[in-house]
């Protein structure tokens, strides 16, 4: 997006939008306004999955849909109690990726990738808005909204499986490195970030569709 005035032509200097450059759009939803010139590059340096997320508000228009590699979520309930969650069971999410080879939609199509520490455990809460965030992270699935391909914040290695924008918990009895519970701000948190992917309550209605 450039940051020239509405007033004037798009100062987008990429590849160039078959939109002429002076010509403005408002969206929708959020009513904030842009070049139509720096919409369409948005755009098209973007994954191209049909959606596109506003730059001001990140409202989303559209499905926005991710890059994660092919692979499996399984879940299931265990018969105990998360710490601060002591009234019900646990929801136990099971991620698998195996390693493979990148596709064109990657940072590097055609060279392999790592999936380091699969499967993956995750932990909810068996109550009403730990099976809501477990609904929701479905949807974040079939999405591909999970995970991707990129470099590693904690080992640093690169074209390697690393989670995407949703957090998750990955420790069970205990809270030592900030990946467990108890946490009573985590699945707000978690509903937020999601919705920030363009997945809410609604999302569920659409997926029935």
């Amino acid at each position: 997006i450039c940051m020239e005035r509405l007033s004037a032509p798009s100062g987008y200097k990429g590849p160039q939008p078959a939109v002429k450059p002076d010509l403005v759009g408002k969206l929708a939803k959020c009513g904030h306004i842009f070049h139509l010139h720096c919409l369409v590059a948005m755009y098209n340096n973007g994954n191209k999955d049909g959606s596109l997320q506003c730059p001001t508000c990140k409202t989303i228009y559209g499905v926005k849909t991710g890059t994660q590699p092919p692979g499996k979520m399984e879940y299931h309930i265990i018969p105990h109690a998360l710490p601060g969650h002591s009234d019900c069971k646990t929801i136990r999410i099971i991620y698998n990726i195996p390693p493979g080879v990148q596709g064109p939609e990657h940072p590097n199509p055609g060279k392999s990738f790592t999936a380091r520490g699969f499967p993956r455990h995750c932990y909810l809460p068996d109550s009403e808005k730990g099976r809501k965030v477990l609904k929701l992270l479905l949807v974040a699935w079939d999405r591909r909204l999970i995970f991707a391909i990129g470099t590693s914040s904690t080992t640093g290695e690169s074209d390697t499986v690393i989670w995407n924008e949703i957090h998750h918990k990955t420790e069970f009895g205990s809270n030592l490195t900030g990946h467990g519970y108890p946490d009573v701000n985590y699945l707000d948190n978690v509903l937020a970030e999601l919705a920030a992917q363009g997945i809410t309550e609604e999302s569920l209605g659409q997926e029935k569709d």
